[in-house]
């Protein structure tokens, strides 16, 4: 459909040289000399855009570009005029005109404006569709030759970038392929997991990652040291696509200091990988040191109770005298300790704030329709995390702390999957019930369908009995009892998980920012 311009100016006879070197690139012109007709126009056809007069006798041009707000507030209204007053600008920015230019306009200048704001998002579209196209082959080669920790990381960050600009384009098919390249991505770090995880616990292991036990120590704590307060936000269920969403929401306030991915512990699930990063101890040697503050899993009782104390013991194995502050909540009530005394709070070395409203989010998503129809695919939820942290009582919070000289420390325990394909597996009435991993005896399933861990202590993971192992999810499949299969699978398919192996809950971001 063609492009409709209305241009309005008391002198439009001698605009027509401008006129016509748009008709001749297919674009429709309609025409007014004052404010009145042009308001009839804009009452009575669809246009796409507004060339409009500051300076007309009559209704004058911020008159009419006012009216034309009240009748079509989304219409793109482009400001001409003689004069380049400042005040005039003010105002008319203010009255949100979408652009402003000075006489005499030249063809060049009006074709720009047009496609800036008519065009702008098909060909950004467009162009990001071509360049994705063209790097497609170079990440394809990349994922293939990928054999250690830091080229998955790089990859993965090329991804999740492509991911987030991908999903403002119109192009489904490209979509689609970016999919298919983010499964076979998953594919191969599978892969990748399957042959080095557990090569990662030898002493003499060259090129382990950061993991979720050493968080802590490697980077928390000396941040600390350097005699910087801290506040720490651990927002479960964080991937990098997440933080890369809000991180310009973020940056009027903080400057980004240090930004990396490290690797979650597995299961990449909360009762594990967030106790070992506040305890700086793997599960097994929790369970060891600390047995009144490990909860197995088929036990029927909250998993994550003690974190606060693991945290405590750590600070105090290390020989270190912090003041801490330690707050868990999905919401920030004003009458918690950060909600009504944020200045003193921060006055501790380290105040830690473990959130847990996008992991609210995602069981919200499996159980209510409503919830599925709001973030219905990747693209949808990741905007869904925009939209609820830029109106949340989280971002107020960070907004004040940039007020009080601390550090913020934004990071998590692991991330979330969006599963798909299923994969049966039986157990006995004690295997744990989590769609992304079991643990429990006598488990029945295809070896070559999941990552399995026969000798839990080779993965420095409890075990409940003798007999016990370990076994997880690839991808994005999800393990599914043979019982009620059908149900389950329908119930569960396209539900965001975590307790596997995929690149999405391993590679999770650690963020250090300062005030600015």
């Amino acid at each position: 459909m063609a492009v409709s311009i209305l241009w309005v100016d008391d002198e439009i006879e001698f605009l027509k040289p401008h006129i016509i070197f748009l008709e001749q690139r297919d674009y429709v012109v309609a025409t007014a000399t004052n404010g009145e007709d042009a308001l009839d126009l804009v009452s009575s056809q669809n246009f796409d855009l507004v060339f409009l007069d500051e300076n007309m006798p009559g209704l004058s041009g911020m008159e009419t570009l006012a009216r034309i707000k009240e009748r079509k507030p989304n219409l793109p209204v482009v400001m001409v005029t003689k004069s380049e007053e400042e005040s005039i600008m003010d105002e008319a920015i203010g009255a949100k005109i979408a652009d402003y230019l000075i006489k005499p306009v030249n063809p060049k200048q009006i074709l720009l404006s047009i496609k800036k704001h008519v065009h702008m998002h098909t060909l950004i579209s467009e162009k990001t569709t071509s360049d994705y196209q063209q790097a497609f082959g170079r990440i394809g080669q990349q994922i293939g030759m990928a054999n250690s920790f830091n080229e998955w990381v790089t990859i993965y960050r090329r991804l999740a970038q492509w991911g987030m600009q991908l999903a403002e384009s119109n192009d489904s098919s490209i979509s689609e392929v970016f999919t298919m390249q983010m499964a076979e991505a998953n594919n191969e770090f599978g892969k990748f997991i399957k042959s080095n995880y557990l090569n990662w616990f030898s002493s003499d292991a060259d090129s382990k990652p950061l993991m979720s036990p050493n968080v802590m120590r490697n980077l928390v704590f000396p941040t600390i040291d350097k005699g910087n307060k801290v506040l720490l936000v651990v927002i479960d269920n964080f991937r990098y696509d997440q933080w890369l969403a809000i991180q310009d929401l973020i940056a009027p306030y903080w400057r980004v200091e240090r930004e990396e991915i490290y690797s979650s512990i597995l299961p990449t699930a909360t009762q594990y990988a967030r106790n070992a990063l506040f305890s700086g101890l793997m599960p097994m040697e929790i369970q060891q040191h600390y047995p009144d503050f490990w909860i197995f899993d088929e036990e029927d009782t909250g998993k994550n109770m003690f974190e606060e104390e693991l945290l405590t013991r750590h600070i105090s194995r290390l020989g270190k005298k912090y003041k801490l502050h330690y707050e868990k909540t999905s919401t920030i009530k004003p009458s918690s300790p950060l909600g009504s005394n944020l200045k003193q709070v921060l006055q501790n070395d380290l105040s830690v704030l473990v959130y847990n409203f996008i992991d609210v989010i995602s069981h919200a998503r499996t159980e209510m329709e409503m919830m599925r129809q709001l973030a219905s695919d990747e693209a949808a939820y990741i905007s869904l995390t925009r939209s609820w942290f830029k109106h949340s009582d989280l971002f107020n919070l960070l907004k004040e702390a940039s007020s009080h000289g601390v550090r913020l420390i934004i990071t998590t325990d692991h991330g979330t999957i969006r599963v798909k394909n299923p994969i049966k597996v039986v157990g006995d009435k004690a295997t744990s019930t989590n769609l992304r991993y079991k643990l429990g005896k006598n488990l029945n399933y295809n070896a070559k369908q999941v990552f399995e861990v026969r000798k839990p202590e080779e993965a420095h993971l409890p075990k409940a009995n003798v007999s016990s192992s370990y076994i997880f999810a690839l991808g994005n499949d999800f393990l599914v009892y043979p019982n009620n299969y059908n149900y389950y699978v329908n119930y569960y398919r396209d539900t965001f998980q975590h307790g596997g192996i995929s690149i999405e809950e391993m590679l999770i971001p650690y963020v250090e920012l300062k005030p600015l």
